[in-house]
């Protein structure tokens, strides 16, 4: 059974771990050591190539790419008898490339995969080998409680977790200190912000919405805050409707802040990363999006300091009448990492992903300050300020759900993501949104 969201208790889980807990504090949390760094060492001297296959380019994600590149290096120079060929793509590139890959049963050695409703396919058609040898063999213990769950399908894990995320609003406290204006506690002053500085000329949100997905951020943290933590949640379950009418309501609320002109010139036809760039290029005051951008935010030292001593961060606001509380998020795991089930050289591609899972979770704070999905002592490193903020809110989370586009299956989450395009557009009513959503959820279950 796929776990479609994140528990309180997960929630609570996750902080007290990455509060208390550390990575090499148990003998179980560490690689074999067969060479005298640590590293994993292949038993067999041939030659052998994985090919890899990620989604962290060195201009959007240039933290992420450096680790990746150093935890190869490591790996290699550990094991000169294997090469790690990568190949790059962008998140939409990425996600494209691996449905032609996986018709053709081709897929990369290694590569990345989401949770839950998007990984059932693959593990359907038998493209991802199942883990469970390599996170009983002293990992298991080595991660957050519960965050290999969502990556399980009746009873096996098909892929490794490097990420935890959750998705705050971002904001420029230059801009708003210039319109006097105050971090909104309701979703009535959030509106007030964005009427003042249209007002004033300048882009209220950053958003690029021809990818979609960033959109139904949007939509989902209404429907969290009119209908309450679990009405998206049971519309996708079908314990419930996707015609509730707070999910109705929501998408309402969507084309309201269109028409108030909220979002940058021309969002539905950029990329998220056309749209991020408005928010960099501080020609916009809010963006949304995932824990992952903290070190564009942090530690990313191509980003102008004083850009970064200008963000700051909120919760999304509660909305009068609405059954949500503020301290609900949006987010859950974010990408793991898969083994081809047919790949040639499996045994060890999975060596390597033991291993870089572990590197990862010891070197993506203190290089990258983003949330591994593994346990890290925090009490060890010098975290910047707004990295040990977010670990406070993931601590006081009331709730953590899923991203509405993984919790579906692929069919219907290209409803949902064709929708959310339509519906930032004008091009569907809120009455029809739902409608299409629940056509959608119900032929799906009756397959």
């Amino acid at each position: 059974m796929v776990k479609k969201s994140l528990s309180i208790v997960m929630a609570a889980t996750m902080a007290s771990a990455l509060a208390l807990a550390g990575c090499g504090s148990s003998s179980d949390s560490k690689p074999d050591t067969s060479t005298p760094d640590g590293s994993a060492s292949s038993s067999s001297g041939e030659k052998v190539t994985i090919k890899m296959m990620h989604l962290w380019p060195s201009g959007s994600s240039k933290q992420q790419n450096m680790i990746v590149n150093d935890i190869i290096n490591e790996y290699q120079t550990a094991n000169p008898n294997v090469t790690i060929k990568q190949e790059i793509l962008e998140n939409e590139q990425y996600k494209n490339k691996l449905k032609v890959l996986s018709a053709s049963n081709d897929l990369p050695d290694v590569g990345m995969t989401w949770a839950a409703g998007f990984l059932e396919p693959y593990v359907k058609g038998q493209l991802f080998a199942p883990l469970d040898d390599t996170l009983n063999d002293g990992l298991k213990d080595s991660f957050v409680s519960g965050t290999t769950d969502a990556y399980a399908i009746d009873g096996k894990t098909y892929a490794l977790p490097l990420e935890l995320n959750i998705t705050p609003i971002y904001y420029n406290k230059a801009i708003f200190s210039k319109y006097s204006l105050e971090v909104p506690q309701t979703y009535e002053q959030f509106k007030q912000a964005v009427t003042t500085l249209q007002n004033n000329g300048v882009a209220p949100i950053a958003l690029g919405n021809k990818d979609r997905w960033t959109g139904s951020l949007w939509y989902m943290y209404l429907a969290d805050r009119l209908g309450g933590q679990d009405t998206l949640r049971n519309a996708v379950a079908r314990t419930g409707s996707f015609e509730d009418p707070s999910l109705v309501q929501a998408a309402q609320e969507v084309q309201d802040l269109v028409k108030a002109k909220a979002f940058n010139k021309g969002f539905n036809g950029l990329s998220n990363d056309e749209g991020k760039s408005e928010f960099m290029n501080g020609k916009a005051a809010m963006y949304m999006m995932g824990t992952w951008e903290l070190p564009n935010f942090t530690t990313n030292e191509t980003i102008p300091q004083e850009f970064r001593d200008n963000v700051g961060f909120f919760k999304f606001p509660t909305i009068e009448g609405g059954k949500g509380n503020i301290d609900s998020w949006v987010g859950g795991p974010g990408v793991g990492l898969f083994v081809a089930e047919n790949s040639k050289v499996k045994d060890e591609a999975k060596k390597f992903v033991k291993f870089f899972v572990q590197k990862w979770g010891e070197q993506s704070v203190t290089k990258a300050g983003v949330i591994p999905a593994t346990k890290v002592d925090t009490s060890k490193v010098n975290l910047p300020q707004m990295y040990i903020d977010i670990l406070n809110e993931l601590g006081n989370a009331s709730n953590i759900t899923l991203f509405a586009d993984v919790q579906m299956s692929p069919s219907v989450a290209q409803v949902h993501l064709n929708m959310i395009q339509a519906l930032f557009g004008d091009e569907v009513s809120p009455a029809d949104f739902a409608k299409n959503h629940e056509k959608a959820l119900a032929e799906q279950a009756g397959k």
